[in-house]
């Protein structure tokens, strides 16, 4: 028997998730969402998903609505009989949030996971989490995939002589060195220390940047402190240029500014959270890994293929 499928998108992430239904062969799903004069919102599917693979389209990046519409939703098709329901999260929200750091502090990532879990979702696709622990807080089977699956292409379309990766901070080596060995170039780390969160007091470089063309690749940029930081104290130590790879856009705040004035050629980045037109930034779409990965799930097929340089 034909298995039934139907994609569905929360409504931050309509610009994706129309990206995912054309590659996977459908057309969106209908849903509504009621908004009510004090805020309140409620969402409903305008079709039946009775006995059917439901998959919904949702990055939770700020304000918290986001999230709450995805548990709304996953909500909505567990009572309305849906067969599976797969929560697909280009960009995982609070993840940076996961463990205690000090006291008296929430695991945001786990409070998340398990409201996730609470609301019904049968299973979790999602991108590049900022903690790798994070799919073992929940009890479902999570897809983790990884922007590699299309920075890679890009980075070797640029056919940079001197390619060296950087990692922005110690945190992000692991994912620096992966690039590097992938990529047969050498790796760079910047170590800095905060006095809070959002801001840099001290950056130092460990490793050689002179006349090389530098790649910084990362997870996230939020206000872009650091990234732009990092960039001129390449710039400063020789590096010739200097190029950012960062999955997912979150850019509050000063961040657009901070980019278009730093001496950064280009940001490369994903649409896993859209972002703003710039001269500075580069987005590359992840809507055919997700709907490739989608349909491999469908057909109960190998997904191995997508893990690749991480």
């Amino acid at each position: 028997m034909t298995r039934k499928v139907k994609i569905f998108s929360g409504s931050s992430s309509r610009y994706l998730a129309e990206k995912i239904a054309i590659a996977f062969g459908q057309s969106l799903g209908d849903v509504k969402v009621t908004r009510f004069s004090d805020g309140e919102f409620q969402t409903s599917f305008e079709e039946t998903v009775r006995g059917a693979d439901v998959f919904i389209v949702q990055s939770t990046f700020a304000p918290t609505d986001n999230l709450f519409e995805l548990l709304l939703m996953i909500d909505a098709a567990k009572r309305a009989s849906a067969n599976n329901i797969i929560a697909v999260m280009p960009y995982f929200g609070f993840a940076r949030q996961d463990r205690k750091d000090k006291p008296r502090v929430a695991i945001g990532a786990k409070l998340v996971s398990n409201l996730l879990s609470a609301a019904g979702v049968t299973r979790i696709m999602t991108m590049d989490l900022h903690a790798d622990q994070i799919q073992g807080f929940f009890e479902i089977p999570v897809d983790h995939l990884f922007g590699s699956a299309v920075f890679l292409e890009y980075i070797k379309s640029l056919d940079l002589p001197d390619l060296t990766i950087a990692a922005p901070d110690t945190g992000g080596s692991k994912r620096a060195n992966a690039y590097a060995k992938y990529l047969d170039a050498e790796m760079v780390i910047c170590y800095k220390q905060r006095k809070k969160a959002n801001e840099v007091s001290n950056m130092t470089l460990i490793g050689d940047v002179k006349g090389k063309d530098i790649v910084l690749v990362d997870d996230i940029v939020d206000t872009a402190g650091t990234l732009t930081k990092a960039a001129q104290l390449m710039m400063d130590s020789g590096a010739r240029s200097v190029r950012a790879m960062i999955t997912h856009p979150v850019l509050s705040g000063p961040a657009y500014q901070r980019i278009e004035s730093s001496v950064l050629t280009e940001l490369i980045t994903t649409d896993t959270i859209p972002s703003k037109e710039s001269s500075k930034i580069t987005v590359l779409s992840v809507a055919d890994v997700f709907s490739d990965v989608m349909q491999k799930l469908i057909e109960n097929k190998s997904i191995s293929s997508h893990f690749i340089a991480i």
